[in-house]
Parts: C-alpha cells; structure tokens; sequence
C-alpha cells in the first residue's frame, strides 16, 4: 500500500491530511500513530475509498482505493463495528459474507480465528464490548484478506478486552498478515508492530521501529547503585549535563544527555563513591510520542527516522 503526496480538505479551509507518504510493505504489522484530530481516521476512509483524497496519489494493493479489485482483498475496520442486535454473531456474519461473496461457511472460520466459536450463537446485544469489537475484526477477516485496516479496535475496552484484541492482533501477524493499526494505546502498539508512523496536524513526522523511535528522544534515563546514596546524589546534581537525580528504591534514577554515562561514572569513582551497578532505563514509547507531538516539535519535518519509510 503507497501514499504518495496526499492531502485532504474539506469545505471551511479545514485540512485533515496534508501531503502525506506513507507504505505500508507486504507482512508487516504497521502502527499509526498521532493524537486526536491528527489525521488518522481520514487517512483510512481515504484508504478503503470512503473519503476522495484532495490530491495525490494512493495505491492499495496496486490498484486505486474502491477499486473492487483492491476491496476484495482489502479487510477493513473503520471506528465501531455495526451489527444487527437480535441477531446472533454467526448470523451476522452469515450475513455480512453474502454480501461479500464469500461462503457462509467463512463465518465459522473467522469465528474460531477470533475467539468467538463459544458464543457464535449469542444475540450481538449480548456481548460485551471486546466481543463486538472482536465480531468486527471477524467481519474484516472474512474475506481472507491480504490487508487488514483496523481503525482503534481497542478503543473503549476494559483491560480483559485489550488483552483479547492484543492476542488477536500477535496471532495475526504471526500468521503473515498485513495489518495497518491505529491505536491510542501505546503500550499495544510497542508490543505488536514491527514499524511505526506517526502524524501531527495531517503530516508525517516519525517513521521506524519502536526502537527508532524511543531513540529520537534527546534525553536518556540512567540507574545507579552507589554508596554512599546521598553523596552520590549530592555528587551527580553538580554536573551540567545532569537534569533530574530521583532516588527509586534504594537507587537513583538520573536524567542526562546520551553520551555522559561514562563521565559520569567516573566522576562518582572519582568521589569515593562505590558504583556498584549503572544500567539505562529504556524509554517508553509514550514518552517518544509525547516529545514528537509537543507543540514545539508541530512544524512540517523530515520523519525522526527513515528505517522502512519514503522520505
């Protein structure tokens, strides 16, 4: 899937999506990423051909979005799914595979891909809110796609749904799926996607691993423990480069630039002090996005990294 150059405005001067490239590579498990009124969402109608682009260019599976050539092997969960409530979940998939031409015997299939088989004979009014989004990713697998779009599919779940949706998703991608996900719940997406993109305001600022991306922060986070604790501290709060010391359980917990472990180890040696361990702190990658969507950070960029991106 390409983006090329995309921008979307609507009447009133409003911009959604503003000169936008973006892939997506056959296999990989792509995270989308942005705060909200960044973009997303329009970017995936635009995708599935619900919404027409301004202009640029956008090719799904070679082919232009709704073309049916793309739609059959496109699956597509775009904002809640919407089912009948009196009946059942194998009966609305039954339903929602006639009018996808494929045999109603997909509907056993996609139940039993998604955890469902158990209840596939409940009304949908019954189920809790992780099974329905559940029954809705269900639908998008119906027709075996070679692209799934998932559009928040955690969204508005309790910590057992996310679980549910998580496992999902690992399954899928262990499976080879091509999966573009939108999520606002980092944590999922660090565990579950290959590759990042972040959006700001409609254009891309970040593409990369999670790795990549926890790397573009300008800070790192350092663990010592040293003895005596207080001298320590006392002696890592006079060096310039130093910008917080917290003690943590017996530890200090120390915010510096990248390059000052060592010298900062020396400096503690130096003082007496015992060093007995110094490890970094891995960063998050909520602490990432929060840094690459600060307001200071929202002008038009290059992306932090280029690890599988177009710039």
């Amino acid at each position: 899937m390409e983006v090329h150059e995309v921008t979307k405005r609507y009447p009133g001067g409003v911009t959604a999506v503003d000169g936008l490239d973006l892939r997506v590579h056959e296999g990989e498990v792509l995270g989308f990423l942005g705060p909200n009124g960044a973009g997303k969402t329009t970017t995936m109608r635009m995708l599935v051909g619900l919404v027409r682009p301004t202009s640029g260019r956008i090719r799904v599976l070679g082919h232009p979005p709704g073309a049916p050539r793309a739609l059959a092997r496109v699956g597509a969960l775009i904002e809640s799914p919407a089912f009948y409530p009196h009946l059942s979940g194998r009966d609305n998939l039954r339903l929602a595979a006639r009018y996808a031409a494929v045999p109603d015997t997909a509907a056993d299939r996609v139940l039993a891909e998604v955890g469902l088989s158990e209840r596939a004979d409940s009304p949908f009014r019954t189920y809790s809110l992780g099974m329905k989004q559940r029954l809705g990713v269900a639908a998008a697998l119906l027709k075996e796609p070679s692209l799934l779009i998932l559009d928040e599919p955690t969204n508005g779940l309790d910590p057992a749904g996310v679980s549910d949706i998580r496992e999902l998703l690992r399954a899928l991608g262990r499976a080879g799926r091509t999966v573009l996900l939108s999520s606002h719940v980092l944590g999922e997406v660090e565990q579950i996607c290959d590759r990042i993109v972040v959006i700001d305001e409609g254009r891309l600022i970040a593409d990369g691993t999670p790795d990549d991306l926890r790397g573009t922060l300008g800070q790192t986070v350092l663990l010592f423990d040293a003895d005596p604790l207080d001298a320590a501290a006392t002696c890592l709060r006079g060096h310039p480069g130093v910008r917080a010391v917290e003690p943590v359980d017996g530890r200090l917990r120390v915010v510096t630039d990248p390059a000052l472990a060592a010298e900062l180890n020396r400096r503690l040696v130096q003082a007496g002090i015992d060093v007995r361990e110094l490890r970094p702190l891995r960063h998050s990658l909520e602490e990432a996005f929060l840094e690459l969507t600060a307001p200071s950070r929202q002008q038009p960029a290059e992306p932090a990294t280029t690890t599988g991106g177009t710039r």
